[in-house]
C-alpha cells in the first residue's frame, strides 16, 4: 500500500474527504518525525511503539572490492508491534 492508497483507505474508514484524510496523515507523520527527532518515544496502545535507537560505529566491507570501510554511528527508528497488531 502506498501513501495515496492509505489516504483513500483512511477516508473510507473514517468517512472523511480525501483532503481531510491527507491532512490528518501528513500531520501524524510530521508530529511523529518531530517527536522522534527530539528523542521521544511514541506509544500507540494496541498498535505499537516507535522509538529511536543508536547504532554504534562499526567496520564493514565494500561489496565491490572487499576493502574494509568504517560505518559511522547513527540513530535509527525502531517499531515494536503491539499485541493487537500481531497476526
Amino acid at each position: 500500500m502506498n501513501k495515496s492508497e492509505l489516504i483513500d483507505a483512511i477516508a473510507a474508514k473514517a468517512n472523511l474527504k480525501k483532503v481531510d484524510a491527507k491532512n490528518a496523515l501528513e500531520a501524524f507523520m510530521a508530529t511523529t518525525a518531530d517527536s522522534l527527532k527530539a528523542g521521544e518515544k511514541i506509544s500507540l496502545v494496541g498498535f505499537g511503539t516507535f522509538s529511536v535507537s543508536e547504532r554504534a560505529a562499526r567496520e564493514g566491507r565494500n561489496p565491490h572490492n572487499g576493502e574494509k570501510i568504517k560505518i559511522a554511528a547513527k540513530k535509527v527508528v525502531k517499531f515494536k508491534a503491539g499485541s493487537e497488531l500481531n497476526f
